[in-house]
């Protein structure tokens, strides 16, 4: 017996009700202005015709007057899964044009349900956030729903990937889910987050606080850390999540997606001998050497605008997946402080939770002195780089550039805090402290009685290095691997990693442990 013709004719038409979101003229609005509504932010990130939609048909669950028999497609969220390059994702994209894209009690549902389906079926998790907050009619409802989705973030955490697209507004609590997910990613214009808005805080505190100085993409960026990139628009925030997904694993019981060759072979490259300047103290850009080491167009960077004396990224080597942790000597001297040691912790932890193997480039003076950092935490900061590390059992390998001193030698994957494999150029050096510092404090006697100062200061420092400094006497104490040239190092690092890219660690049993946040 057939279907009854108006029954599919009713099936359609609601489809087509439920698909048209807030209708053609505030879709017009939206592209006038340059953005995009929440299925075609969908349909840009899917493979062509991957979409699976769930819930179209879910509509608001509010009984306030003026909501009853109230029509809101799919209840202002579009969920589903779709391949991105093949690859099965989740998603969830707020629709502003639907009420504002309000979170209510169904919308939060079906963002938890989609969240479920993430983690039980194991595939990454694209949150688009572009909605007024929290819908008020709804009340304590509208509450409860924000607890569901941060509960659901957390369970998620560590299981599956899990990247959140700041698109449009997002105020108050509906901060939070994205704060929770792993990489957030926000729009220059359009866009916005912050917990309190500008007239809150003027009333709350008496301060002028313009949007634009705490809310906008440049900001959190910049300043305040909280989003790891920055999109020119819809169409790039959606190109860097599709790159970022190209560089990891479906979850946490999977391998990134590496691309190993049979043979790893590889010329000496001789320009990798010229970039090290001979002044220990001159400037030195360790994004050269990260060209040079990786496959071509296989480099994201993260967290690129904060925290710039530490530099981090998904990179390819030799077609293996490797995050990469390097000082950056061109910025207050690639020293660790308060941020950069948040910075490299987090993405240290994330890739110690999905199986990507850690590439350390180190050129670090110390940690950085200052009133404002030991009074700001600097103990507890660099403590969570400590701790990162050691906790982390994926392959871990450490190339010492050019200086290591002190605590940040230790801080930047020492052997003793776990490297698997350690390298160093014949120019390291490896101490408590910088050469002068230290002869400073052991010869001060014989620089003092000395008929010239300074000529038997030069001379103490020389011999400072050559006994206590160079990397063959850490090599002879067995805490570096082997001391290389320049030129060897993108073959010696390929065959690290494909050599541990079998590393099995166990560790003791225990709940978790108690990083120093």
């Amino acid at each position: 017996m057939a279907i009854k013709k108006e029954l599919l004719e009713e099936l359609r038409q609601r489809r087509t009700d439920a698909l048209a979101g807030g209708g053609k003229e505030k879709m017009k609005k939206r592209h006038a202005e340059g953005r995009l509504g929440a299925r075609e932010r969908v349909e840009l990130m899917f493979d062509d015709a991957s979409f699976n939609e769930f819930g179209l048909h879910v509509n608001h669950a509010c009984h306030m007057p003026g909501f009853v028999g109230k029509f809101m497609p799919g209840d202002g969220v579009v969920t589903g899964t779709g391949n991105v390059d093949g690859r099965p994702v989740a998603i969830y994209s707020q629709d502003f044009t639907v009420g504002g894209g309000a979170l209510g009690q169904m919308h939060a549902k079906k963002i938890c349900d989609i969240m479920t389906l993430a983690c039980e079926t194991g595939i990454p998790v694209v949150a688009i956030n572009d909605s007024g907050g929290a819908r008020i009619q709804e009340a304590i409802h509208s509450l409860s729903g924000y607890g569901q989705v941060f509960y659901k973030n957390v369970a998620a955490s560590g299981v599956v990937p899990q990247i959140a697209i700041i698109a449009g507004p997002c105020a108050g609590g509906a901060a939070y889910s994205p704060a929770l997910m792993d990489f957030l990613i926000q729009t220059r214009t359009h866009s916005s987050m912050f917990i309190c808005g500008p007239e809150v805080i003027k009333a709350a505190t008496g301060q002028v606080a313009p949007l634009e100085q705490y809310g906008s993409a440049e900001a959190h960026a910049t300043v305040s850390g909280n989003i790891h990139f920055v999109a020119d628009d819809d169409r790039h925030a959606i190109s860097i999540a599709q790159q970022l997904i190209s560089f990891l694993p479906l979850n946490n019981l999977q391998d990134p997606p590496h691309s190993i060759p049979d043979d790893l072979t590889s010329e000496p490259d001789l320009m990798m001998n010229e970039l090290v300047p001979d002044d220990a103290k001159a400037a030195f850009n360790v994004y050269a050497v990260i060209e040079r080491l990786v496959d071509p167009g296989e480099w994201l960077e993260v967290h690129r605008e904060f925290a710039r004396n530490i530099v981090v990224g998904f990179a390819r080597i030799s077609g293996m997946v490797t995050g990469i942790v390097a000082n950056q000597p061109a910025f207050k001297a690639g020293c660790l402080d308060i941020d950069s040691s948040d910075k490299a912790a987090r993405f240290i932890r994330f890739c110690n939770a999905f199986n990507v193997p850690l590439l350390n480039l180190v050129d670090v003076p110390g940690f950085m002195p200052g009133l404002a950092q030991e009074r700001g935490g600097i103990i507890r900061h660099g403590a969570k780089m400590l701790f990162a590390y050691a906790a982390a059992t994926v392959p871990k390998i450490t190339l010492i550039m050019r200086k290591a001193y002190g605590g940040a030698y230790l801080a930047m994957c020492s052997k003793d805090m776990g490297a698997d494999f350690v390298f160093a150029w014949p120019c390291a050096e490896i101490a408590v402290m910088g050469a002068e510092s230290a002869t400073r404090i052991i010869y001060k006697k014989e620089i003092e009685e000395a008929e010239n100062h300074k000529s038997k200061e030069d001379e103490l420092i020389q011999m400072y290095r050559n006994q206590f400094a160079t990397p063959y006497q850490a090599a002879s104490r067995d805490l570096i691997t082997d001391v290389i040239e320049p030129s060897e190092t993108r073959l010696r690092i390929s065959q690290a990693l494909r050599i541990s890219l079998t590393k099995r660690v166990s560790r003791p049993a225990k709940k978790h442990g108690l990083i120093p946040l």
